[in-house]
């Protein structure tokens, strides 16, 4: 059977040591899609509230390491000038540069096992789909880290990640595209950023000592249907909205979901 007959959603998202080269200029990196916009009936349109702090360039990094680092999650605006980078990560430039290049897609769920090979235009043509409402997680894929990360430093070294960074790591960067309604259920890792460069990602936080239900093979696209609406005050999580050009920081051990409200272009900088 082929690829795109098995494939409703994907995730592609690249591993690769984080670099912090951009050039100087200002713009607003909402201004346009960048060709990525998504059919006006396929977006999601509730946002949610937002229950996240949100803090401008007068966060100082001391403020960051005692309110933030260790405790709770924080949106950032104005960090850095990603004008470049979102220019370069248009569908018209990807498609030029990276069109032809194998991605590999990896089942969705919250445990992964099967893996799929793609060319990244089939991925683009074919597979870049909003997400079914009754789709599993095991029927969904997503492109992570199994590329040879050379073929991709050109467009990652033009990326600029927030200055916060926490004593004794270094990041590493996960870069994403997804459709609408499709996002990554539950799970937990290390503290990192998020970045969206076009569309809109909801986010779903729980600290370490709260582990929300939810069931693994769901996506969270059912779970804010099934689930969401019917918790109690106590157990309704921490929440928020993201656009281009803010970036979410996530402690460690955090429990955190995503739900893609359009078809979105994001790149996350992983901390260890």
């Amino acid at each position: 059977m082929e690829c795109k007959q098995l494939i409703q959603v994907v995730y592609i998202l690249i591993w690769l040591p984080a670099t912090a080269l951009c050039p100087d200029g200002q713009d607003n990196l909402s201004s346009n899609d960048g060709g990525w916009a998504s059919d006006p009936d396929s977006s999601l349109t509730d946002e949610g509230p937002c229950t996240v702090d949100i803090w401008d360039q007068s966060l100082t990094y001391s403020q960051f390491i005692q309110q933030y680092a260790y405790n709770k999650p924080v949106i950032l605006r104005g960090q850095s000038d990603n004008t470049k980078f979102q220019l370069l990560c248009s569908k018209t430039n990807l498609l030029q540069d990276y069109g032809e290049r194998l991605v590999r897609l990896s089942t969705a769920n919250t445990y992964s096992y099967q893996k799929v090979d793609v060319p990244f235009r089939e991925f683009v043509d074919h597979v870049l789909r909003p997400q079914s409402m009754d789709a599993l997680g095991s029927d969904t894929l997503y492109f992570f880290g199994d590329n040879n990360f050379t073929e991709w430093h050109s467009l990652f070294e033009h990326y600029r990640p927030p200055r916060y960074f926490l004593p004794h790591t270094s990041g590493a960067y996960s870069f994403g595209i997804a459709g609408p309604g499709t996002g990554v259920p539950f799970h937990w890792h290390g503290p990192g950023y998020s970045e969206v460069i076009y569309g809109r990602k909801r986010w779903f936080l729980y600290p370490a000592d709260k582990e929300p239900h939810f069931h693994p093979n769901h996506t969270t696209l059912s779970w804010v249907r099934d689930v969401y609406p019917f918790l109690p005050p106590e157990e309704r999580p921490i929440e928020c909205t993201i656009r281009p050009g803010e970036v979410l920081y996530f402690p460690d051990h955090w429990w955190h979901a995503t739900l893609n409200l359009d078809t979105s272009v994001f790149i996350s900088t992983f901390l260890g």
